[in-house]
């Protein structure tokens, strides 16, 4: 019986070594940075975010990049990017329309704050699309940045 609360002692100094071994970072894992993103080509991952500046710069460099608003008609009439194809993502039928597109272009994908964007991303990650710039805060941070809106 004199070995029990070292047994007790033993265990718990374990439980805690392996918590506190989990609430670290691993360290060994290199911490990730943002990858500039080439205006004539996507830089070969599936989804890369991008600032309103980088958006602004690569649709002004690459005319071949789809702008993707999938807010609702209501919200793209009030106001969205030149140029913009706007495809409802709370429609029933989003998946089926977005499987339309041709999966080789890039696409720059964006609601108004990131939410829906980053569901539709998921949509299209699985549909294969080669390459996706997804509008890091949303319509609303480009209007908030001054960048132009077509009404």
């Amino acid at each position: 019986m004199k070995s029990l609360p070292l047994v007790f002692a033993l265990t718990a100094f374990c439980a805690v070594f392996v918590v506190a071994q989990k609430a670290e970072p691993n360290q060994a894992e290199p911490k990730k940075e943002a990858v500039p993103v080439s205006p004539a080509a996507p830089t070969g991952e599936k989804v890369k975010n991008v600032t309103p500046d980088e958006v602004e710069k690569l649709l002004g460099a690459n005319k071949e990049i789809v702008v993707l608003d999938v807010r609702t008609p209501e919200e793209f009439e009030l106001g969205h990017i030149a140029g913009a194809k706007n495809i409802d993502f709370h429609q029933p039928d989003f998946k089926q329309k977005v499987g339309a597109l041709d999966k080789s272009k890039t696409y720059l994908l964006h609601c108004q704050a990131g939410v829906r964007s980053a569901k539709a991303e998921a949509v299209m990650k699985e549909l294969q699309f080669k390459s996706i710039l997804h509008l890091k805060e949303g319509f609303g941070k480009w209007e908030s940045s001054g960048k132009p809106v077509e009404k």
